[in-house]
């Protein structure tokens, strides 16, 4: 296998340092502020803010972990996918971006992006477990509403951006 078909080597780890980081930070955070919550946790709820569904707190907590994990697997995923020397990468101007000397590079900033969106939602879904904590610390319980569709509006305006950075970087020949 050679160089021009694997991620480089600063890449090669399939996640990076930074990423693991904040899944541990995340976890630690999910955990210490569910300790606060009553064994039977307010955890859905509709557009008003109302409660529509209630869990225990431990089901809570492993349901929180596990979605936790899913960005990390999605990252892990697609960078041993890019390292496989037959990766399908479809791209505009496809032959230019994955020419030999452009390839590495082409490869590292699909995979900061990729890194940088399991990031954003890792994040959200920690500002959603502290709008919960929040939430089920009044009687009746209650979300911030405008609070969550703030947090909606960021993600989303930090995808549409990240979107707006992948269309820009591959649309034109550099």
């Amino acid at each position: 296998m050679g160089a021009a078909h694997r991620i480089p080597n600063d890449s090669q780890s399939t996640v990076p340092p930074a990423l693991l980081a904040l899944v541990i930070c995340a976890g630690v955070f999910i955990w210490l502020s569910s300790q606060s919550l009553p064994e039977v946790v307010a955890s859905h709820f509709d557009g008003a803010g109302r409660v529509n569904g209630y869990m225990r707190r431990a089901p809570y907590i492993a349901t929180l972990m596990v979605i936790l994990v899913l960005p990390l697997l999605v990252v892990i995923v697609t960078n041993r996918a890019l390292a496989a020397p037959n990766a399908r990468i479809n791209l505009p101007n496809r032959e230019y971006w994955l020419a030999p000397e452009r390839r590495d590079e082409t490869i590292r900033f699909i995979s900061g992006e990729t890194s940088t969106l399991a990031s954003l939602l890792i994040i959200f879904l920690c500002y959603v477990q502290w709008l919960v904590v929040r939430a089920n610390a009044h009687s009746p319980p209650a979300l911030d509403s405008r609070a969550m569709i703030a947090g909606l509006t960021v993600l989303l305006a930090c995808m549409l951006f990240s979107a707006w950075r992948l269309v820009r970087r591959f649309r034109r020949e550099a």
